[in-house]
């Protein structure tokens, strides 16, 4: 039998375990004292529900579970091979989420303010900082069209990211709408927009070239992507020049009205942050209405969070409109950054060892005593008491208190 986890996922020691531990204590800590409301959700769901869910490039990474008994019997009988699964793993938590209001909406609070921290599936191409396997911490408002969401969900995961010591970053945003008005006047039809977006969101990643390359192969008109060239040679736009080209439009006064509101909030905070509009910014997932952000580590080059306006993905369950909003933090890439950088846990008791020899109960009396101010961990006393003291330094503990033997505790030498 093989030892070593699923590709695409891990196992993590007691040191990385802990570090993963303080991060969602952390951020859990800052959405709880503004006001938001924990939900767990299945990492199940109906296949259909993923299918429909308007995913982008993520439908192609769903994990789909096979039929069972009869069902799969009969589908492949019937060599009705498209339809032999019937359930798939959540590819992120806006999907279940919104599941989740459709069913439960009447026994919620309104707007619904909710946290969800827990664990996504993708069927990736395993490489560093994507796995098939992660965790996701998202906080959402559910019920309400104002910009005032989009302004205090953004103010409220900032918090998050500083109370983690990730000080220097900035928050980037965009509308998609105003992103489509760009889009038609440079002459794309609108049943193009999608399409062009899935691919303009890959600008990080394969350069102005390579979106041209994949928009041409999609057989769009030269002239229309000669005019997207021209503007990504001229990045960053600016939102004045946009209106230049658009006139007034909803969506840039409202992005102006949320860039002011954050720069006023992010300078109330002991650490202050950026925010600027880029018109580059679009988010792969096709659920997206209007605003659309990100989080980018300027320290480290790379996006630490990310969400956006959804206001048509409930509605497929409801047949109504229902306004939401949503911001994911990117536990993952921090958790990287994190361990890469010996982050050390903020204000964590110390470990000691009490060491006994057969009565377990005064051991773990004299083990109360101390617990006040350390961890600690009962063993019973080995044979080879150097040889274990010395691993037990390694393994990170600070001292050794051994029953019948100590007054005090035992401290390493080493900086533990």
């Amino acid at each position: 039998m093989k030892t070593t986890p699923v590709k695409g996922t891990n196992d993590y020691l007691p040191a990385e375990a802990a570090l993963r531990e303080y991060m969602q204590s952390s951020i859990l800590a800052i959405y709880l004292n503004n006001g938001f409301e924990r939900i767990l959700t299945p990492a199940l769901e109906d296949i259909e529900n993923l299918n429909k869910s308007d995913g982008g490039d993520n439908l192609n990474l769903l994990f789909k579970i096979l039929k069972r008994g009869d069902k799969l019997e009969s589908a492949l009988n019937e060599k009705n091979y498209e339809n032999l699964a019937d359930l798939g793993l959540r590819y992120d938590l806006t999907v279940p989420l919104s599941r989740y209001f459709a069913n439960n909406r009447y026994k919620l609070f309104m707007p619904f303010k909710c946290i969800q921290i827990d664990k996504a599936y993708r069927a990736e191409r395993p490489q560093r900082g994507r796995d098939r396997e992660f965790m996701q911490c998202d906080i959402d408002i559910l019920g309400s069209e104002s910009i005032n969401c989009e302004i205090e969900i953004i103010h409220v995961t900032a918090k998050a990211l500083l109370n983690l010591g990730l000080k220097n970053f900035k928050v980037k945003i965009n509308d998609r709408r105003l992103l489509k008005d760009t889009l038609l006047d440079m002459g794309f039809e609108e049943n193009d927009i999608a399409s062009v977006c899935v691919s303009f969101d890959k600008l990080d990643k394969i350069g102005a070239s390579g979106i041209k390359e994949e928009l041409t192969g999609k057989d769009f008109c030269p002239e229309s992507i000669n005019k997207l060239m021209a503007l990504l040679s001229e990045l960053p736009v600016t939102l004045e020049s946009v209106k230049n080209i658009l006139g007034e439009k909803e969506s840039i006064n409202n992005l102006e009205k949320i860039i002011a509101e954050v720069k006023k909030l992010s300078e109330l905070s002991e650490n202050s942050y950026e925010i600027e509009f880029d018109i580059s910014l679009v988010r792969g997932q096709g659920y997206y209405t209007g605003t659309v952000f990100e989080i980018e580590s300027v320290d480290f080059r790379r996006s630490i969070a990310g969400g956006g306006r959804y206001d048509n993905l409930i509605g497929k369950f409801l047949n109504e409109k229902i306004p939401a909003v949503g911001f994911s933090i990117g536990f993952e890439s921090i958790f990287i950054l994190l361990s890469e950088n010996n982050f050390e846990i903020p204000d964590k008791k110390k470990k000691i060892a009490v060491l006994y020899g057969g009565n377990i109960f005064e051991a773990d009396k004299t083990a109360e005593r101390f617990r006040t101010e350390y961890d600690v961990a009962l063993y019973e006393s080995p044979k080879k008491m150097g040889k274990y003291i010395d691993a037990l330094e390694k393994a990170g503990y600070y001292g050794v208190f051994i029953c019948g033997k100590s007054e005090n505790i035992e401290v390493f030498s080493g900086d533990n």
